[in-house]
C-alpha cells in the first residue's frame, strides 16, 4: 500500500516546494496539498488540493479520513516579522495547529508527524556563534516563543504517548520559486529579485548582520531525510539544529556583484533588526549530521549562481 501524505500549509514558501518534491517521489495522488487559500499555478496543477483551516481539528480529521492519510507535514505558521504585528493570532495559529496534529497522532489517526521549528527559538542570551543543540533559549518574538513551546510539546507527546514526531530548526530559507512569507531573513530572497529588476536594494538589516541561512533545495532534502530515517536514528524529539551557511547582507551583495557588477545596496534598518540581533550567527548541527547523516550541498557562491540564473529566466520577458 502506498504511503499517503497530507501537507498542511502547502501554499507557503517551504510548503509549495516540499509538496512538489514529495509528489515527485511518492506520486501526485498520494500527496494531498492543503491550505486556507489556493497556491501558485504549478502547485495547484500538480495534484489534489483541499481547503483546511489548521486550527480546526475536525477540518483536518475530515481530510485525513477522506484520503486515508499516514503522515502529516504541518507547515502552516505565522512567521517572525508578521507575528510581531499580530501576536495573538500568531500564537493561536502556531500552537493550536500543532496540538491538533499531535492529538490526531495520539489518537491513532496518523502514524508520523513533521513539524518545523526555527532558529527563532533562540534569544539574546543564547551563545551566538556555533549555537549548540542544547543551550539557553529565551526567545523574544511570539514566533520564537511558540516554536520553543512547540518543541517541548513534541518531546512530551513522544515520551508520554509514543507519537512519532520529527522536527528541525530551520535557518533562513532562500528560494526563487515562491515569494517569502514575512520572516526576518526575507531580505536574502528580496535582494536577488531587486538586483535583477532594479540593480539596487535597500536592506532592512544592517550590513554586518550575520545570520544562518539555507538554500531551499537543502531544506527540502533535510525535511524528507529526517522523515525517512528509522525511528531509532531520531535521538532528539524536540528539534534538531540544522545549518548550511552564514552570511551578512554585505557578503551576499558582494557575491551578487560578481554577476551584476553595477549592483548597489543601501541599509535602512527597521524593527526586524532587533529580531535578527537576538538570533544566532552560526549553528552547530553536529547531531543531525551524526544521527541521520544530514549533509548540505549549497554554499553562498553556489546558491547565488542558482538564484540569479533561475530568476533571470523568470524576469527575462520584463527586460
Amino acid at each position: 500500500m502506498n504511503k499517503r501524505i497530507l501537507i498542511i500549509g502547502a501554499c507557503g514558501q517551504i510548503g509549495t516546494e516540499l509538496t512538489l518534491k514529495l509528489r515527485e517521489i511518492h506520486g501526485e495522488d498520494n500527496v494531498i496539498a492543503s491550505d486556507i487559500r489556493e497556491g501558485n499555478k504549478e502547485l495547484m496543477k500538480s495534484g489534489p488540493f483541499e481547503f483546511i483551516n489548521a486550527i480546526d481539528y475536525n477540518s483536518i480529521l475530515e481530510i485525513i479520513e477522506k484520503h486515508s492519510i499516514h503522515e502529516v507535514y504541518l507547515m502552516a505558521a505565522m512567521l517572525s516579522a508578521t507575528g510581531e504585528k499580530f501576536p495573538a493570532k500568531a500564537w493561536e495559529l502556531n500552537m493550536n495547529s500543532l496540538f491538533n496534529v499531535l492529538n490526531l497522532a495520539k489518537d491513532g489517526k496518523i502514524k508520523k508527524v513533521f513539524w518545523p521549528s526555527s532558529i527563532a527559538v533562540f534569544g539574546p542570551t543564547t551563545p551566538r556563534e556555533n549555537t549548540p543543540q542544547t543551550t539557553v533559549m529565551e526567545p523574544t518574538t511570539v514566533y520564537g516563543i511558540s516554536k520553543q513551546a512547540g518543541e517541548r510539546w513534541c518531546e512530551y507527546y513522544f515520551q508520554k504517548y509514543g507519537v512519532d514526531v520529527r522536527s528541525i530548526r530551520y535557518p533562513g530559507i532562500i528560494s526563487w520559486k515562491t515569494d517569502p512569507g514575512g520572516g526576518t531573513t526575507d531580505y536574502a530572497v528580496e535582494i536577488y529579485h531587486q538586483a535583477l529588476l532594479n540593480g539596487n536594494y535597500s536592506s532592512f538589516l544592517n550590513k554586518e548582520t550575520k545570520l544562518p541561512m539555507m538554500y531551499m533545495d537543502d531544506a527540502i532534502e533535510a525535511t524528507i531525510k529526517i522523515m525517512e530515517a528509522k525511528p531509532e536514528a531520531i535521538k532528539i524529539r524536540s528539534s534538531y539544529n540544522l545549518a548550511a551557511m552564514s552570511f551578512t547582507p554585505q557578503e551576499i551583495a558582494e557575491e551578487i556583484k560578481k554577476t551584476i557588477p553595477e549592483f548597489e545596496i543601501t541599509y535602512h534598518s527597521d524593527f526586524r533588526q532587533q529580531i535578527a540581533d537576538s538570533w544566532p550567527k552560526s549553528i552547530d548541527d553536529t547531531k543531525a549530521r551524526e544521527d541521520w547523516n544530514w549533509q548540505h550541498k549549497f554554499d553562498l557562491k553556489k546558491m547565488s549562481k542558482k538564484m540569479l540564473h533561475s530568476l533571470q529566466d523568470r524576469y527575462a520577458p520584463l527586460k
